[in-house]
């Protein structure tokens, strides 16, 4: 069934926001379709972040003069944006990183280093990301602790009764996206983490392909850890944010060592700062928080219901349009998804098919999208993935369907 926009919901003008989409790409208006590796930027983040540099610029914390103060006051004003933006119960529990990635590193070095023993198991799914793959895989051989994965079906869902089999009195932690970054898949970590908790097992999520899309609220969720990158939901690269439950960031050992994350330092013993900065070493992306907490009030007055109005709108047009094309198989049809679509196109190798994209003006993603072990199990190199934001239109999604059936034509 389509789903109609929100009354009121311009989209051109809010496609005016962004200045990249007003450019050209190999000679051609761009159609990004591209926001699941990294969305284009409003410019009220860009101005926010100029501002910053050009009249607000000094380090933060424990600087007594008015500039360091002002700065002090912007970074940690973005974290009670984020704390509001994910309804954390206090900002303390939100810690600042380089990006979803730095975040599950943290959480699976330092959970690693205190709670993982040989002969536990780290559960995680087969459609994960190779950020939520890897750490916990060196966390594993590091304490020779064992990964075991929740299968997914051939529409991309995860097989919950492999779910229900898998978790033991053996798993210390469940790790799992929210949003599948290949398939669009939207996982149900409400019921994951129910059922984890009812075995006083913690779960991390990885939100990085949800936060753009819908709200989240850590403490509805109950998630003990929820991490999530600024580039993806319209802010700069560089930044993101781990919530961690306050009592789990406190059983945690630091992640780094350096300046701000200690609290005395001798050479002989070093006491470590309270939460946030705990977790905080070195001097931090400040102009990155600023314009992650001016990507939140962009967000803020967009609004998600109208976000998801319009993206559910486009996922639905842009499956009808995109099968028409001869030989098309989709990758993930998951009944719950977000607005991403893979796809093939006979014996077509995705990169032919992106570069002549390319040529046309229409960004695509093409390959395995960090989901190897996924490829792999469909038994397919990669895929071509157009993903969708809020200001991409009918017309992008036209041209791309257009641009596969020339492309279909001439690689044939």
């Amino acid at each position: 069934m389509a789903v109609t926009a929100q009354k009121g919901f311009d989209i051109e003008k809010l496609r005016s926001d962004f200045p990249l989409l007003q450019t050209n790409m190999n000679g051609k208006p761009i159609a990004f379709l591209d926001s699941a590796a990294s969305s284009q930027k409003p410019n009220s983040v860009l101005q926010a972040m100029d501002t910053y540099y050009r009249e607000k610029h000094a380090n933060v914390h424990r600087g007594v003069y008015q500039l360091s103060q002002e700065a002090t006051a912007a970074y940690e004003n973005a974290r009670e944006l984020v704390k509001g933006f994910i309804n954390a119960p206090s900002a303390r529990e939100v810690i600042f990183v380089r990006g979803c990635t730095e975040a599950i590193n943290l959480v699976a070095a330092t959970f690693g280093r205190r709670f993982l023993m040989a002969g536990d198991e780290v559960l995680i799914s087969a459609m994960e990301h190779h950020s939520n793959i890897v750490p916990w895989q060196m966390a594993c051989e590091n304490k020779g602790a064992t990964l075991k994965v929740i299968p997914v079906n051939e529409k991309g869902e995860l097989v919950m009764d492999e779910f229900d089999r898998l978790l033991t009195s053996k798993v210390k932690i469940v790790a799992v996206t929210h949003v599948s970054n290949t398939l669009g898949t939207i996982n149900p970590v409400r019921e994951i983490i129910e059922k984890a908790h009812a075995k006083d097992i913690p779960v991390l999520v990885d939100g990085a392909q949800a936060i753009p899309h819908m709200q989240v609220d850590v403490q509805e969720l109950d998630a003990d850890f929820y991490a999530f990158s600024g580039h993806k939901m319209f802010g700069p690269t560089g930044i993101g944010v781990l919530y961690g439950k306050e009592e789990w960031l406190n059983a945690l050992p630091p992640y780094q060592g350096g300046g701000e994350m200690i609290e005395t330092v001798t050479f002989e013993k070093t006491t470590y700062n309270e939460l946030p900065h705990k977790f905080e070493a070195g001097t931090p992306d400040i102009a990155g928080t600023v314009g992650l907490g001016a990507a939140i009030e962009y967000i803020g007055s967009v609004g998600y219901p109208a976000i998801h109005a319009h993206e559910a709108e486009l996922l639905d047009y842009a499956t009808r349009r995109l099968q028409e094309v001869e030989g098309i198989r989709f990758i993930g049809t998951a009944r719950e998804k977000a607005s991403v679509i893979s796809f093939l196109v006979g014996g077509i190798h995705p990169y032919d098919l992106g570069t002549i994209l390319d040529k046309l003006g229409i960004a695509v993603r093409t390959g395995h999208h960090c989901t190897q072990p996924l490829m792999d199990q469909f038994c397919i190199p990669g895929t071509v993935r157009a993903s969708f934001a809020f200001y991409n239109n009918k017309t992008d999604i036209d041209r791309l369907v257009d641009g596969v059936k020339r492309a279909v034509e001439m690689l044939r």
